[in-house]
C-alpha cells in the first residue's frame, strides 16, 4: 500500500509555505542567472569564445529551482528540529513499538496484545502500518493536529487485514486516536474498529531508536 496525503491542524498552512518556497526559488533562480552572466560578460572582456544556451537558462530558471527546492523540503529540510518546531509539525517516522489491551464493555481488559508501528513520513504523504502476528494494517487517511496543552494528535483510520490461515479473523476498518508526547518519544491513545470486527482498546506506542 501507497504513503497517503494527510491533514495538518493548528500548524502552518502548506500552501503558505509553498508562497515561502516560490519567493526563495525565484530569488535563487535570479542570482544563478545573474552569476551566469556576470562570467560570460567577464569572459568576452578577455576575448573568449562564451556564450550562455538556452537549455542552461532554463535549468536555473524559477520552476526549475522551485521544484529542486520542494523536492528537498518534502524529503529532509521540513524535519529539521527548529523548522519543524516552527512549522508545528513532528517528525514520527520511523519503527515503534505497540503495547495494546482490548477491552470489554465493561472496560475490563480482554486481551493484550504486542504489534510493530512503522511510520513513513515526508512534508506531503504519511503511512501508518502496524504488525501483529496475526494480522497487519495500513492507514487510509489521517490528520496531524498541534495541540499547546495536549502536544501532538495523531488521528488516522485503517484497514485491517489478516494473515492466511487466521480464519477467526476477517478485514476490517478501524479509527485510532493517538496523543505523543512532548519528546515524541511515547504515545497513548485508544481504537475503535467496526465493519467486520467490533472491538475497541488502549494502545501505548514507544519510539525504537
Amino acid at each position: 500500500m501507497r504513503e497517503h496525503e494527510y491533514s495538518l491542524i493548528g500548524g502552518i498552512n502548506r500552501a503558505q509555505v509553498g508562497r515561502y518556497l516560490g519567493l526563495a526559488a525565484a530569488s535563487i533562480s535570479a542570482f544563478i542567472v545573474f552569476i551566469l552572466l556576470g562570467v560570460v560578460d567577464l569572459a568576452k572582456k578577455f576575448d573568449l569564445n562564451a556564450n550562455l544556451p538556452p537549455s542552461i537558462l532554463s535549468l536555473v530558471g524559477a520552476s526549475a529551482v522551485f521544484a529542486a527546492l520542494y523536492a528537498l523540503f518534502d524529503k529532509y529540510i521540513w524535519r529539521w528540529p527548529k523548522l519543524a518546531t516552527l512549522l508545528k509539525v513532528p517528525h514520527l517516522a520511523g519503527e515503534w513499538r505497540c503495547d495494546g489491551k482490548s477491552l470489554g464493555q465493561d472496560g475490563q481488559v480482554t486481551h493484550h496484545w504486542v504489534a510493530q508501528v512503522i511510520i513513513t513520513q515526508t512534508w506531503d504523504k504519511f503511512r501508518v502500518r502496524l504488525k501483529t502476528e496475526q494480522s497487519g494494517s495500513n492507514s487510509i487517511t489521517a490528520a496531524l493536529i498541534y495541540d499547546e496543552a495536549d502536544g501532538y494528535h495523531l488521528i488516522y483510520n485503517y484497514r485491517n487485514d489478516p494473515k492466511i490461515g487466521q480464519l477467526e479473523l476477517r478485514s476490517h476498518v478501524g479509527f485510532s486516536n493517538m496523543i505523543f508526547s512532548k519528546d515524541q518519544m511515547k504515545a497513548e491513545g485508544d481504537y475503535v474498529n467496526g465493519h467486520g470486527r467490533s472491538t475497541f482498546g488502549t494502545m501505548v506506542w514507544s519510539r525504537i531508536q
